[in-house]
């Protein structure tokens, strides 16, 4: 059970990506136990999957491992929110930038396209199909960059990227300001970008704080 499935992929590779779109949407919410036979016996594989998984998601910064305890998923707090946003600006903004000056017809179209099925997601209510595009765009983008350095940068905070725009309860607004993003990078506008790209991280930014002070507030 720990080696390849009928499609090719790691049973680790397919446990981790499980769990993870389980965390970015929602599943399993923030300080609920990850517990390796319970994970297991609902995927029908073995622990060493899960154990692997598991340590992959500590270094994607959405679990937290306990010694001598279960790991669970992450509980973010106001000041990791606040640290998130400092890093991110500037290389997301960058990032933009760089797909706007360095695209092709093929790259965005493809952007394009994954905007397209956001905004479509969005207006027909499929919030997980939303989220999960909104996140993808992102991607897209950074891969439009044409910088190795960037991609790695960015790939350290991927899943947490993720995790923060299943925030949003507004879907159609982030789907809008994607869709500005987008026209601002097929036209090359990279003085455009620099402004637009950090009020729109900044809305994503007040929606996770709004989020999780409601939250504790529930508490």
């Amino acid at each position: 059970m720990t080696g390849a499935g009928a499609t090719g992929e790691l049973e680790s590779v397919r446990v981790t990506r499980i769990l993870r779109d389980d965390i970015v949407l929602g599943r399993r919410v923030p300080g609920s136990r990850l517990i390796e036979r319970e994970i297991a016996a609902q995927l029908d594989v073995s622990r060493l999957p899960v154990r692997e998984a598991i340590r992959t998601l500590v270094s994607e910064g959405v679990v937290v491992a306990r010694p001598r305890s279960w790991a669970v998923v992450r509980e973010f707090t106001q000041r990791d929110l606040q640290d998130f946003a400092e890093v991110r600006e500037s290389i997301e903004t960058l990032i933009f930038v760089f797909a706007a000056e360095r695209h092709d017809e093929a790259g965005i179209a493809r952007l394009r396209s994954v905007y397209e099925r956001e905004a479509a997601a969005a207006r027909t209510g499929h919030v997980e199909a939303a989220r999960l595009a909104a996140g993808e765009f992102h991607e897209v983008a950074a891969e439009l960059a044409d910088n190795e350095m960037l991609c790695e940068l960015i790939g350290v905070f991927a899943t947490r990227l993720r995790w923060l725009f299943s925030q949003h309860d507004d879907l159609e607004a982030m789907a809008e300001e994607h869709r500005v993003i987008f026209e601002a990078i097929a036209a090359r506008d990279a003085d455009a970008l620099r402004r637009i790209v950090p009020q729109h991280l900044a809305s994503g930014q007040e929606a996770a704080v709004q989020r999780l002070v409601s939250s504790e507030i529930a508490i």
